[in-house]
């Protein structure tokens, strides 16, 4: 693992050492996603939402968290679900105020919700373990909404949040202590929201930070680690490839700026303001030279950058719960979270 924006490079195992029950999972999972693309780019819903549970949001904490849900716009379906780890008993410690995190889901763009069971997991885990009020976004999604839809979605979401009355947010949510993360595709997202919110002027916001778990960026090159793991266990070259006809608009190529943000086509964001950022990537995702362009990218353009590097970690490690690096990656947010709320 490498920390503090150095990549040290390791060797990592000839194969991932995955559970037998993820590998079950995973080629479950396979044969739903690859029944749902259709053709047309069009996707079945009906039969996504065999691996899509929703659960409903907890009034009464579960582990010390409530959650809620807050409908930004209700004519695209635009809401966030609001979790909140403040004990009902009044513990002490909490009289603190507590970051924000507002977080993007992962997907490839195409599934995934804010009430997907997987999702909640993941964001109960944030809140629990992290001490902050984070808000879950539930962007649209493609090929129903294409680019820039999500972008749009996850920037009007943040600015709703900077006016909401302060009565409608936990009265300990900081919005000047606020960080945008995102897993894959949030991941994605979260970067292209934060170049517009720098030019933006928040009334309580203040971004403090990027947190991009694996995020989901490609370009029309073939790079080293999307051939040699093509076909890996969670995703696939060819997953990638459908999610990205579904999201760009129509007769995009891969290099347009939605998926290579440091190609030839994107917009410099040297002047842009932009928040320190931390990017974990994997041995084994197939994504790992893109995320590691995306690093250097941020570095040429003079931006605090920091990288974590798993060697025998798969795309999605986190929303599969795979040790040690889930709970490694939770201690690095801690540290990178606090690094910026200290300055």
């Amino acid at each position: 693992m490498s920390h503090g924006g150095e990549n040290v490079q390791q060797t990592a195992n000839p194969k991932p050492n995955l559970p037998w029950k993820l590998k079950l999972f995973a080629g479950a999972f396979s044969w739903i996603l690859n029944a749902s693309f259709r053709f047309n780019v069009s996707v079945n819903r009906r039969l996504l939402n065999f691996i899509e549970f929703k659960v409903p949001p907890s009034p009464n904490p579960p582990h010390g968290v409530a959650s809620s849900d807050t409908t930004v716009d209700s004519s695209r379906n635009l809401w966030f679900r609001l979790y909140d780890p403040t004990p009902t008993g009044g513990d002490p410690n909490d009289v603190f105020r507590m970051p924000v995190i507002v977080f993007f889901h992962g997907g490839g763009f195409v599934l995934g919700n804010a009430n997907s069971f997987w999702v909640d997991k993941q964001v109960l885990q944030l809140a629990r373990e992290l001490r902050a009020i984070v808000v879950s976004v539930n962007y649209r999604l493609a090929p129903e909404h294409r680019f820039p839809c999500q972008y749009e979605d996850g920037f009007d979401t943040l600015r709703f949040i900077d006016e909401m009355d302060g009565r409608d947010l936990p009265a300990n949510a900081d919005l000047s202590r606020c960080f945008l993360a995102g897993e894959s595709a949030g991941g994605n997202l979260a970067h292209h929201v934060a170049v517009r919110a720098g030019e933006y002027g928040f009334k309580r916001v203040k971004l403090l930070g990027l947190i991009a778990v694996q995020p989901f960026f490609g370009g029309e090159e073939r790079v080293e680690s999307e051939i040699r793991f093509s076909h890996g266990p969670i995703l696939s070259l060819d997953w990638t490839d459908s999610f990205w006809r579904a999201f760009l608009p129509d007769g995009s190529v891969r290099d347009h700026p939605g998926a290579n943000v440091f190609g030839s086509n994107a917009d410099e964001i040297c002047s842009v303001r932009f928040p320190a950022t931390l990017i974990f990537i994997g041995g084994f995702d197939l994504l790992r030279d893109w995320d590691m362009r995306y690093y250097e990218g941020l570095k040429r353009s003079g931006k605090e950058v920091y990288l974590v590097d798993y060697p025998n970690a798969v795309h999605g490690f986190w929303s599969l719960g795979v040790r040690p690096e889930c709970c490694l990656f939770i201690e690095e947010m801690r540290e990178f979270m606090q690094k910026q709320m200290d300055k």
